[in-house]
């Protein structure tokens, strides 16, 4: 059974290990992206949230991880708030899935 973990800085993720999920803090940028891909390589995880924050320093692994059916990425907002990068990611997967915008039809 796969499991959830959640990546970011300390203050915006340490709750969700209340829920039993897998946290990982972000303390220095060096070790973010090794552990993130070993996260991703690993076959534990079946999904991966990330905060928004922390995403655009993953930018490229994130990219990279994307088309891969395990794990699915997915951005939430941080303490410091949502940037919309997490909402334009929920429209582009649905858009490609489905073929039009069917969420935000504008």
């Amino acid at each position: 059974m796969y499991r959830v973990a959640v990546v970011g800085d300390r203050e915006s993720i340490y709750g969700f290990s209340a829920l039993g999920l897998d946290t990982y803090f972000i303390e220095e940028y060096e070790e973010l992206p090794p552990m993130f891909k070993k996260l991703c390589q690993s076959g534990n995880y079946g999904i991966i949230y990330v905060t928004e924050s922390t995403a655009v320093l993953l930018e490229k692994e994130i990219t990279k991880y994307n088309e891969a059916q395990t794990p699915a990425i997915i951005l939430i907002p941080g303490v410091t708030g949502n940037t919309g990068n997490g909402l334009k990611a929920v429209k582009e997967s649905v858009e490609k899935a489905v073929g039009s915008d069917i969420i935000f039809n504008d």
